[in-house]
């Protein structure tokens, strides 16, 4: 399956924040939020219609943030990328343009790379000058039990030049050591990754740490935040309190929500194509 969706946000002359293009593409289902209760920024989730990515499928999301607009940008479920009855791997991209004085919070929920799943994922952020950003991924390394499969993920981030660009191997079947599950020193046995990136105005002065999670000044301005926990809730909460330590944090559009999901918090996935199965999380 092939899908190509886009989403553009711009501000108006009352200085709201407004939609002026959604187009949605299963699995791609992109949902405003109905009477927000802020003016400052514009809320839409972003829905996934059917079960995916499954092998053989190539998603990719557009989104542009034109000058002065404020866009957040949610997940409702955890992704599960699975197998495909086809030969091949999936791939998802997310392609970010923000402009002069926008802002963009891209906020999905965590991935489940399942056994025997091959996947790519890729985020490429293009910021103006004076433009925000702030993006997280959270990563499970297979369901309950289970070694995952194979995943790639590519993080690019640009504002008059490169800022970041980091990428993440894992795979229990590639056998090399740059997969960063192939040897205890890299994840120190925890099975949930996360990394938050932040431009966001001021850095920190200097890398700052916790249980698990650091904060990372980077060399051309912005942030990267890590961590590494046994279930979503740790990495979450790790991330948030790294955000808390940064400068812009009292200026984000939102809170992260995991602070509100309780401990015996489960997530059912369910399937609605071939080849899914569900799953509690």
């Amino acid at each position: 399956m092939k899908a190509f969706a886009r989403l553009v946000a711009e501000r108006n002359p009352n200085g709201r924040t407004v939609i002026r293009e959604m187009r949605s593409a299963t699995p791609l289902t992109l949902v405003p939020a109905r009477g927000a209760r802020s003016d400052a920024h514009a809320l839409v989730h972003l829905v996934s219609s059917i079960t995916a990515p499954l092998g053989g499928d190539d998603l990719e999301l557009r989104i542009t943030v034109g000058p002065g607009a404020a866009l957040v940008l949610r997940g409702v479920a955890a992704t599960v990328a699975l197998p495909g009855h086809r030969p091949g791997g999936s791939r998802s991209r997310v392609l970010l343009e923000v402009a002069e004085g926008g802002s963009v919070e891209h906020l999905p929920e965590p991935t489940v790379v399942t056994a025997r799943a091959d996947h790519e994922a890729v985020l490429e952020a293009e910021l103006a000058e004076g433009a925000r950003l702030r993006a997280r991924e959270v990563l499970v390394l297979g369901r309950l039990g289970e070694r995952p499969g194979r995943l790639t993920t590519t993080t690019s981030v640009r504002r008059g030049g490169p800022l970041l660009r980091q990428s993440l191997a894992v795979g229990d079947d590639r056998g090399g050591p740059d997969t960063v599950d192939s040897s205890p020193a890299g994840l120190a046995g925890r099975r949930v990754v996360g990394a938050e990136v932040l431009c966001w105005g001021e850095d920190p002065p200097g890398p700052v740490s916790g249980d698990w999670w650091s904060l990372v000044p980077l060399a051309r301005g912005g942030s990267l935040a890590t961590a590494l926990g046994d279930t979503v809730i740790e990495v979450e909460r790790a991330l948030t309190g790294a955000c808390d330590s940064h400068p812009g944090s009292s200026e984000l559009l939102t809170r992260s929500r995991s602070r509100f999901r309780a401990q015996g918090h489960t997530l059912r996935v369910r399937s609605h194509r071939p080849g899914g199965s569900a799953q509690d999380r």
